[in-house]
């Protein structure tokens, strides 16, 4: 009985966010995946949070409450094993210390999934046991991360952080939307709310001021694409109407005609040695950011460079690929290219945007309990409920 109500709520919330774009939609997600959220969320209702002060690392130039992490594709010099690290691209060293990336990654899947099964159910037990983990990120003094990503991908021998180390932070993404998404219920502690916003109000700045920040926003590739989708993201959650507009107009003026291709493709990530990979999470990020972004009066799925580049081609170039992946014309991915495609964002937002069921019907046939971490660290929206509202 009460596993049928759950899944009757589910189709009643899915038809009202899709209301006008899939008529005669009755399901978005099956009896059992529907229960698997809830049975996930009470697994996690006493876990016990695990910030950036939980572990840390000698090579760290940071304090205990600063995230740090190594570059990926720097290993050891077999020539001078005590010099400086050298690079292997698209080659990921197991050995560097990847510990608060991954508490990152399980505080986003923590938090989401709560988020998720509050939805689901209106159960406060799920935002009582989300509140601990925001508590102890973004607030306690002994345990929060301080706002900032100063000593991310750092490479031994040669940098104590790089500006490249901000894209660690995408998985805070879908943490800022599950605390707006609480706040919006008028379900969560508003203290502890008011404390969330204002960290992620610093983190906004720094990424604005610091020149890691500047120097990542102006990236060519993947990273410029990942600068404006957090801060777009961050700015949301904070109510920044001034950074809204800067990203949505980086969106137009930069990102869309500076790296895309006018058959949609992404030459910057094609020519990288894991193109396939790289370029779907490029369009995953471009499609959160239209999805964080659009308006009814600044539609950034349907605009259009002068040249007649848009999202809508975007997507179209990709969907073949990730029905058929044989098909892909350029070379393989060098490591993960049998993980590839799962659940990627880009086609649960493009299905919303363009009025797609089947883009919706793929995005529900492809793998959604990722467990490689490269997947899964590629991945920034792992949670669909928290964007149908």
């Amino acid at each position: 009985m009460r596993t049928t109500l759950l899944i009757c709520v589910l189709i009643l919330f899915c038809e009202f966010s899709f209301s006008q774009e899939f008529k005669g939609l009755t399901s978005s997600m099956d009896k059992m995946e529907t229960a698997a959220i809830i049975a996930t969320a009470n697994q996690y209702l006493n876990l016990a949070p695990q910030t950036v002060t939980a572990t840390s690392c000698g090579r760290s130039a940071g304090g205990i409450n600063d995230f740090y992490s190594e570059g990926d594709y720097w290993w050891p010099d077999p020539k001078n094993a005590e010099g400086p690290y050298i690079q292997r691209d698209g080659q990921s060293n197991p050995g560097n210390f990847v510990a608060h990336r991954e508490a990152v990654f399980r505080l986003s899947d923590i938090v989401g999934t709560l988020t998720s099964a509050y939805l689901l159910t209106g159960n406060d037990k799920y935002i009582r046991a989300a509140e601990k983990h925001f508590k102890a990120w973004f607030i306690a003094p002994e345990t929060r991360m301080n706002p900032n990503m100063r000593f991310a991908q750092a490479i031994k021998g040669r940098f104590t952080g790089r500006s490249i180390g901000l894209i660690d932070a995408i998985h805070f993404i879908e943490v800022a939307r599950s605390a707006k998404i609480l706040h919006d219920s008028q379900a969560i502690n508003n203290e502890l709310y008011d404390g969330v916003k204002l960290w992620f109000g610093q983190f906004l700045n720094w990424m604005f001021t610091h020149p890691y920040g500047i120097e990542e926003m102006n990236a060519k590739n993947n990273h410029g694409t990942c600068w404006v989708m957090m801060a777009a993201a961050f700015a949301d959650l904070t109510a920044d109407a001034a950074k809204l507009e800067f990203c949505s107009n980086r969106f137009k003026e930069v990102l869309l005609p500076g790296q895309m291709a006018a058959d949609g493709s992404f030459p910057l990530e094609i020519k990288r040695t894991k193109p396939y990979g790289y370029s779907l999470f490029n369009l995953d990020a471009m499609s959160t950011i239209c999805k964080i972004l659009s308006t009814k009066e600044n539609d950034l799925w349907r605009f259009t460079t002068p040249d007649g580049r848009n999202m809508s081609k975007a997507v179209e170039f990709m969907v073949s690929f990730v029905i058929n992946k044989t098909t892909w014309p350029f070379p393989k991915d060098i490591m993960y290219w049998e993980e590839w495609p799962v659940r990627q964002p880009f086609l649960l937002f493009g299905a919303q945007a363009f009025n797609r069921q089947e883009y919706l019907e793929l995005y529900l046939s492809l793998k959604r309990d990722l467990t490689v971490y490269e997947v899964i660290r590629n991945v920034p929206v792992r949670h669909p409920l928290l964007w149908m509202k």
